[in-house]
């Protein structure tokens, strides 16, 4: 460079005859070959040498490359080549024109912060990626949130590095000068240091994660989780709607994950039906003889081993209900299956089934309960039972009659 530099300076003096005019038309010519040669090394790396980087990771198994091209992370490397060129090449000017290699130091240096920042976050974002298609099928722990406060800290860094190349203030300053505005930061980016703290205490005591159903009421909210990032959780509700909550909710506020039903692999019902008090008596042997002679109830039970005296019809009801619930297919036995009453209100007796059911899907889970519900408010006449109901019209009118 220097020798092209003599050749050009002594070309120029010799047709001006002028040092000051030669000098400076040198550094421009030095310069402008300095820039050309800068976007000549740009386009050999990103048009050759980053395309042929593409090309073999199309040709690889592994999944890790492809998303790193696909977040153009070998095209922010092409960037740092041209920046070194104008960084090395930059002290030609000095010796004509000092103020030219200040400001392509300036720019080099600028190229430089660009080029590093754009790297940084398409790491980040393809760490992110790469973490996410690896454990697709657990997701026990998210880094988005995480990931998210690093590419803050890396553009909040880049900004203070810029302003430090432009104005010539080195970083021990500007980071001073920030403890005054300390507290218009902290309420700036609330939201964030919350977001983070949240996520790190979500992520530690395994609150949730993506793929769970949850419900939190104060929000309206019961659905899947489908994201979880540094401020916000999206859940898509039941009715396909998509809600956003803060993410320092989860841990503010109180709500429902129901992960440990999916873990268990059944569903509970409890649910409870009204039995009318009037219609609860004991029974003597007609009664046992007429509810013996039900076809139904005889296959479940022997009514004949239930002549203690004193037995009731709600007793017999009770033991038939547990045993047909304990025959069911469909109901866990090694867990809870219990048949109670509750405390009688004016609206009767409530008589609580609380089983739970191996099926968890939906519209399976629905239609196995409705079908014991059936079931039991068919029967429940055989017993010489009432369910309760409220009068309706119907009932007056008949009254009326």
């Amino acid at each position: 460079m220097q020798i092209f530099k003599d050749f050009i300076y002594n070309w120029l003096f010799t047709f001006s005859g002028n040092e000051e005019y030669s000098g400076k038309l040198t550094v421009l010519i030095a310069g402008a070959s300095i820039i050309i040669i800068a976007l000549l090394a740009y386009l050999i790396t990103n048009k050759i040498l980053v395309s042929v980087i593409h090309h073999l990771a199309k040709k690889t198994s592994s999944v890790w490359d492809d998303i790193m091209v696909k977040n153009r992370l070998f095209q922010g490397a092409s960037h740092l080549i041209p920046a070194t060129v104008l960084y090395f090449f930059s002290g030609y000017a000095n010796e004509y024109y000092f103020v030219l290699q200040v400001y392509i130091l300036k720019v080099s240096n600028l190229y430089y912060l660009f080029s590093i920042a754009f790297i940084i976050i398409a790491l980040l974002n393809s760490l992110n990626e790469i973490y996410e298609y690896n454990y697709s099928e657990t997701k026990e722990k998210s880094i988005k949130g995480a990931v998210q406060l690093l590419k803050i800290l890396v553009y909040f860094i880049s900004f203070l590095v810029f302003i430090s190349i432009i104005f010539n203030k080195s970083l021990i300053t500007l980071f001073t000068g920030l403890g005054a505005a300390a507290a218009v930061l902290m309420l700036v980016f609330k939201d964030t240091i919350l977001g983070f703290v949240a996520g790190v205490q979500i992520n530690m005591n395994n609150l949730v994660k993506v793929g769970d159903y949850i419900e939190m009421p104060s929000k309206n909210a019961s659905g899947t989780v489908l994201e979880i990032n540094l401020t916000t959780v999206k859940i898509q509700n039941s009715d396909k709607t998509i809600i956003s909550i803060p993410t320092y909710s989860l841990v503010s506020e109180s709500f429902v994950n129901w992960k440990g039903m999916n873990e268990s692999g059944v569903r509970r019902i409890k649910r409870w039906i009204n039995i009318d008090l009037t219609s609860i008596k004991f029974c003597d042997e007609k009664d046992i003889a007429k509810i013996k002679s039900s076809e139904i109830v005889s296959k479940m039970i022997d009514v004949s081993s239930l002549k203690e005296p004193g037995i009731t019809n709600l007793t017999i009801f009770r033991k038939y209900l547990e045993e047909y619930l304990r025959t069911n297919p469909m109901i866990e036995k090694n867990d809870t299956l219990l048949v109670r009453h509750l405390q009688p209100t004016e609206n009767g007796l409530p008589i609580e089934v609380n089983v739970y059911c191996k099926e968890q899907r939906w519209v399976e889970y629905e239609n196995i309960q409705s079908d014991i519900f059936d079931h039991i408010l068919a029967i429940i006449p055989e017993f010489e039972l009432r369910v309760f109901q409220n009068p309706s019209g119907s009932d007056f009118y008949s009254i009326k009659k």
